[in-house]
């Protein structure tokens, strides 16, 4: 079997339903051969491992541990999937407090046994202040490190493909920006349904509404319909950015970058841009759109903002401007 890479890919919290698709995932693209499967619970961990073996994947060299330096040293990508997952009834920004002291913890072992690492991504809610929390604590570069973001746009891709009629792949354009999580802003003024505009389907006001509730409860919705959440979608999306930052095909649905940018007027948070992933990192634009897409915009980014005062009190990253001690690269 041929691979991208031959370097090492970790996967942490490897023992979950999220983390074993991404290591059946990252094998059968042909990633790398070398998958370090990272879990703190051994049986979890040395099951996935065990179904890996089972599979047989030709040249693959699958290896499985609960010791963080045996996983992450020489490690040249990693996803992290290892915090608190999200139950019926619960909001992405319930799990604020805990997952992002497991995301500083994360961004240490990075700093201590990869600095050399290449690309993180960081899957595990809410994302946006995870991924800020272990950027921080982690020293690593912004364009090395994002969050997923993307399910929150291929939602709204299905619902709108639903609505018009047409498969979902024949919607383009479909995005959402901001932050992953109930303030998210939808923006729909550049999408175009089977090559035609959006505007052409006359779509009705509470339809509209009701394709914008649908795609922020997305996930909401999966956790009613399987008893959990998501696990196939974040697990994929998350494969396919790593893929793209390995030299893959470069991922061009929305991730969430670091910001800090004057000219877009957004400063030190992390929220999805439009944005694309290679072997040389995630670079992003500023977005454009409506004056009400932009409101929505400027409402969610507020809300991250509100979040990542929200960690600081709790002391879990410094204050903004104490950032630089912690990562030189910021």
């Amino acid at each position: 079997m041929k691979f991208l890479t031959d370097e090492k890919l970790v996967i942490v919290g490897a023992g979950g339903a999220i983390g074993s698709n991404m290591a059946q995932t990252a094998l059968m693209l042909g990633l790398t051969p070398n998958i370090c499967l990272y879990d703190i619970f051994e049986p979890g961990v040395h099951g996935v491992a065990e179904e890996m073996y089972h599979c047989a994947f030709e040249g693959a060299n699958v290896t499985w541990t609960t010791d963080p330096a045996v996983a992450f040293t020489n490690a040249s990508y990693i996803i992290s999937s290892g915090g608190a997952p999200r139950k019926e009834g619960m909001t992405r920004e319930d799990l604020l407090k805990g997952n992002c002291q497991i995301a500083a913890e994360f961004g240490d072992l990075i700093k201590k046994y990869c600095p050399e690492v290449k690309h993180v991504v960081v899957i595990f809610n809410p994302a946006d202040v995870t991924a800020l929390t272990a950027l921080i604590h982690s020293g690593l570069k912004p364009n090395q490190l994002t969050s997923l973001a993307a399910l929150d746009s291929t939602r709204l891709q299905e619902a709108i493909g639903f609505a018009c009629g047409v498969p979902q792949y024949k919607v383009e354009n479909a995005r959402t920006y901001g932050g992953h999580g109930e303030a998210m802003a939808v923006f729909a003024s550049k999408i175009t349904v089977d090559g035609k505009p959006l505007a052409d389907y006359n779509i009705p006001a509470d339809k509209w509404e009701e394709i914008k509730h649908n795609t922020i409860q997305g996930g909401s919705n999966i956790i009613k319909l399987r008893g959990r959440s998501s696990f196939q979608s974040p697990a994929y999306q998350a494969v396919k950015m790593i893929e793209a930052s390995m030299g893959g095909a470069e991922f061009t649905w929305p991730a969430g970058c670091y910001v800090n940018c004057d000219k877009c007027g957004y400063k030190n948070v992390m929220m999805a841009m439009p944005s694309t992933i290679d072997a040389t990192g995630v670079h992003f634009t500023a977005p454009e759109g409506t004056a009400e897409e932009m409101a929505a915009l400027q409402a969610s980014y507020e809300h991250l903002c509100k979040m990542r005062d929200e960690i600081i009190a709790l002391g879990i990253i410094p204050a903004v401007e104490n950032w630089k001690e912690s990562n030189p690269n910021l």
